[in-house]
């Protein structure tokens, strides 16, 4: 949940271009449809196949997608409305305004197939020229500071050897610092690399043809050997990466140190020369995430020569400019990254390709407009009024909490009262005239919109934060928190029909739409986020009482989770999911209370059979309803902090004495443990 500056932009995108994989927001289906439901089931024994059965059957998995669920059918409708948008701002007019300009141009450049095709490998020959010059070793960090921001991978964690970014300082929120953390790898996770269980043995020998092949594309000599080096390397650093697990204490990657301190991990590397070049030569103390890591990259510096270097950067180069080349790469890549490790059938389209890089670069251009299209002045007031309402009672929650003492309640109420909710899109659109877009360079668009959200990340080094940035396109159908601004972030594209319908079924509309902003809020207050204070600084505001009652709690949730299948026998990692399952549970306790205060004293009828009660549980299970191929639910498993579909359901309602009242489930049923877990 703790993210650098450099990286909480692409945040939500990041999510919707793995499949999905990591459902941080809660968009519902047609509020408590009949249609969607299986009702031969006991709704106390499979609660969500008995709400979502008949909408899996309706709605098979698309050969274009690893996973398909309500999210990513709205995602997909909501490319659409993207598509409409940008082939009408790419046809040439005298007319368009500047943002009409550079949205539309950089489509147009990325629907330009045979542009793209005519340039094949040639594209990379500058840069394969610029790793072929490398005389030393010593070259490294001057290579690095000019790749680096064009490094497409480095904001999704896979730059070439480590990341380098802004952060915000995690003991004083209000600055902005520099930030080195782990990188340099091209699997998922650190455990692709070192497990030695069956399959991942069998993706490392996928990887590694892959990787041969793509050295075959660019006629590298000897790619078999290459592809041997490179996964040497990364196998040696991702011994130095801290897991995923272990990410999630944020006391465990906050480590402020002097540029000589750094140094003294890696002395092999230039770091005055890295720094010089990216601009920062006066950056005297800097956040190193994860200080073993940059231990480890230091050993391999000193063990592996330039020339297992240089392959080393050629492999990703061609790697993280894949997407972007002639169809041969984006073929190789699609099969690696997409068939073999998600499962999914057939690469997507063009166009959906081509939207999802223009919200990545142009992200609050493109919101521009589709806000003026897609989300009136009044449908962000009627949301900023359901966040108000779902804040009101979290605030009677924790008035009313048995077990936190009286100091820790005032605290908790300061953070609480501190969230700011950011609603729909920016106040202040963010300027892109310093960005060039040509039609007809794909790659040059992707490389200079690359290195302008670089260097307007290193720019804020030094600088008070501004609160009002978002990390979020506002097209993005997802919504998040951020502990360290300590806000709630909701973009226009999560707020659309019939994910967001206030004039709707009121029952169903509090169990999907309020549970979203509950699950967000419980967020500041989950194992990782009540470790912020309400200014975002990594700060100790419990009693060691009520931490260790919270300990307790959550742990109750961390072993029920544990004993869920995901595939065959793997199970969740309930470490890695226990924030987002206490902010489920927390979400949805939030939203059923605040459900039930604006329809005090309402007569409240049943509709298809269901009682109100039943249509909030049956709405909150139906923004859940979908299905995975089995190959993502395995990677999901190892990278993805959220637990699978089924049990964000079945996990949270048989945690709920309120659900078990509406569907009259007995103690002893499936639904209805004897033991059940709350924290919030």
């Amino acid at each position: 949940m703790r993210h650098s500056s450099l990286f909480r932009f692409l945040i939500g995108l990041f999510l919707l271009c793995a499949g999905a994989a990591a459902q941080t927001a809660t968009p519902r289906s047609q509020a408590a449809n009949p249609a969607f439901m299986d009702k031969s089931l006991d709704p106390c024994v499979d609660f969500y196949t008995y709400s979502c059965g008949g909408w899996i059957k309706q709605n098979p998995i698309p050969p274009d997608q690893a996973s398909w669920s309500v999210y990513s059918k709205m995602q997909d409708e909501n490319r659409l409305i993207l598509r409409g948008l940008l082939e009408q701002a790419a046809a040439p007019s005298a007319g368009r305004s500047a943002v009409e300009q550079k949205i539309g141009d950089y489509y147009a450049a990325c629907m330009d197939d045979s542009a793209v095709e005519k340039a094949g490998a040639a594209a990379l020959r500058p840069e394969l020229g610029r790793i072929a010059e490398l005389q030393s070793k010593a070259d490294l960090a001057a290579y690095l500071a000019a790749y680096h921001p064009e490094d497409i991978y480095i904001y999704f964690g896979q730059s070439a050897l480590f990341r380098f970014g802004s952060t915000q300082d995690a003991k004083d929120s209000s600055q902005v610092i520099a930030e080195v953390d782990q990188g340099g790898l091209s699997l998922p996770d650190r455990d692709y690399y070192l497990k030695q269980d069956p399959k991942f043995a069998a993706i490392r020998a996928a990887y590694l043809a892959h990787v041969q092949r793509m050295f075959e594309l660019i006629s590298a000599p000897h790619p078999a050997e290459n592809a041997q080096t490179v996964l040497r390397i990364e196998t040696a650093l991702a011994q130095g990466a801290m897991s995923r697990v272990d990410r999630r204490d944020p006391n465990n990657v906050y480590h402020r140190m002097t540029r000589a301190q750094l140094a003294a991990l890696s002395p092999s590397f230039d770091w005055n020369t890295y720094f010089k070049d990216q601009g920062l030569a006066g950056v005297q103390s800097l956040n190193v995430a994860v200080p073993d890591f940059f231990k480890t990259m230091e050993a391999e510096l000193q063990a592996e020569d330039l020339s297992a270097w240089k392959t080393y950067l050629r492999w990703h180069l061609v790697h993280a400019q894949a997407r972007y080349l002639s169809s041969a790469f984006v073929d190789e890549d699609f099969n690696f990254y997409d068939k073999t490790l998600r499962g999914q059938k057939e690469l997507q389209p063009r166009w959906k390709r081509c939207v999802r890089f223009v919200d990545r670069a142009l992200g609050e251009a493109l919101g521009q407009a589709y806000v003026e299209k897609y989300f009136p002045p009044r449908a962000r007031l009627q949301a900023h009024t359901m966040v108000k309402q779902i804040e009101a009672a979290m605030e009677q929650d924790i008035k009313h909490l048995s077990w936190m003492s009286a100091p820790t309640k005032k605290q908790a109420l300061v953070k609480l009262h501190a969230v700011l909710n950011k609603i729909g899109y920016p106040d202040h659109w963010r300027d892109y005239s310093a960005l060039k877009v040509v039609r007809g360079d794909l790659l040059g668009n992707g490389e200079r919109g690359n290195q302008f959200e670089f260097r307007r990340q290193l720019a804020k080094i030094g600088k008070p934060v501004d609160k009002g940035e978002w990390y979020l396109t506002p097209p993005t159908v997802n919504a998040n928190y951020d502990p360290q601004n300590n806000d709630i972030n909701f973009p226009a594209g999560v707020l659309q029909p019939p994910v967001f319908d206030p004039n709707g079924d009121a029952a169903p509309n509090y169990g999907d739409t309020g549970a979203t902003i509950g699950h967000e809020l419980t967020h500041g207050f989950d194992d990782e986020g009540r470790q912020f204070d309400a200014q975002g600084n990594l700060r100790d505001w419990w009693t060691p009482a009520d931490a260790a009652e919270f300990q307790k709690r959550a742990q109750c949730v961390q072993d029920q989770y544990a004993q869920y299948v995901v595939v065959d026998d793997v199970h969740i990692n309930s470490k890695l999911t226990l924030g987002e399952d206490v902010a489920d549970l927390g979400g949805l306790i939030l939203a059923w209370m605040a459900w039930q205060e604006d329809t005090k004293g309402q007569q409240l009828e049943p509709i298809e059979g269901l009682t109100p009660a039943q249509r909030f549980f049956v709405g909150y299970a139906q923004s859940w309803c979908g299905s995975s191929r089995d190959e993502v639910k395995r990677m999901r498993a190892t990278t993805d902090p959220h637990s699978p579909e089924q049990y964000r359901t079945n996990g949270v309602v048989s945690n709920l004495p309120e659900f078990q009242q509406a569907f009259q489930c007995k103690t002893g049923q499936p639904m209805a443990p004897e033991k059940r877990c709350r924290v919030w």
